[in-house]
């Protein structure tokens, strides 16, 4: 992944390969490897199939794309834990967290499902731009900082329309062991519309609970470098811990700050209590 000239809304990560290094998986042996992948790979392109499915306006949709996403987390190798506060049945909330990868979809997905504000040519990736047009993503041109107002208005219209719009304020991924700042303009759609904001903290981890770079997707990576270190891995834990709501107030610059807070916290602590969720 390659990023342009750095502005207000597409910040430059300081991440690179130095961090993936740090945060390398454990692969074990090569027959192991071999089978692991195989088995992933084929449980992954065969629930591709079943996308379609996710764009049926049908009762309960939402508990059927949050069945998706973690038989896709499952199917790559990935487990999911979810620790914290409730998760409230509300209309219109923006939700909000840390970004580390194209991964963090299907980890949000599996827990509050809505519509994702994504880099344009999101769009345009193989099999992830057809769950990306099913999803009804929101896209944003990250280097055109003068449709970043139209941008929030769309957001803001969705929340007022009683949908969920999850937002990645950091502008651009980092690798997990590192972090970026919360711009504040996508919370300015949350004050516009008088909604509320769901902060989420989403850490990777390894089977024995180090933090975990495999599932990054920064620098240099393509999507295949990182969908390989994904599915070779011998196992992948995301824990996801839902913060306390956040009023949207006057101030966006504010909210983001308050929401920042909420995301970076102490970072981790939870993990142990989080519960897997069943496939």
């Amino acid at each position: 992944m390659t990023v342009g000239k750095d502005h207000s809304w597409l910040p430059r990560a300081s991440c690179d390969a130095s961090c993936m290094h740090a945060g390398a998986a454990p692969l074990g042996s090569r027959p192991a490897v071999w089978t692991r992948t195989t088995l992933r790979v084929t449980g992954a392109l065969l629930l591709f199939l079943a996308v379609p499915l996710l764009a049926v306006p049908l009762p309960g949709r939402s508990h059927l794309q949050r069945a998706y996403c973690r038989l896709m987390l499952r199917c790559v190798g990935v487990r999911i834990t979810v620790s914290g506060g409730p998760i409230r049945n509300l209309r219109g909330v923006l939700v909000v967290s840390g970004h580390v990868s194209w991964l963090d979809i299907f980890s949000i997905g599996a827990v509050m499902p809505g519509s994702f504000v994504a880099r344009a040519d999101l769009i345009d990736w193989p099999a992830l731009g057809v769950v990306a047009r099913i999803m009804k993503v929101i896209p944003i041109e990250r280097e055109n900082l003068r449709r970043l107002p139209a941008v929030v208005s769309a957001v803001a219209a969705r929340l007022r329309n009683g949908h969920t719009v999850v937002a990645f304020p950091e502008g651009t991924t980092w690798c997990g062991l590192g972090y970026g700042r919360f711009r504040p303009a996508m919370f300015q759609a949350a004050v516009d519309a008088g909604r509320p904001v769901q902060p989420l903290r989403l850490n990777y981890h390894h089977r024995d609970g180090s933090p975990s770079t495999v599932p990054a997707y920064i620098g240099e990576d393509t999507l295949l470098d990182s969908i390989r270190r994904l599915v070779t891995a011998r196992r992948t834990v995301v824990h996801v811990q839902v913060q306390s709501l956040e009023l949207p107030g006057q101030d966006r610059r504010d909210l983001a700050a308050r929401c920042e807070a909420a995301v970076r916290g102490t970072a981790g602590r939870d993990v142990a209590h989080g519960h897997i969720l069943a496939a």
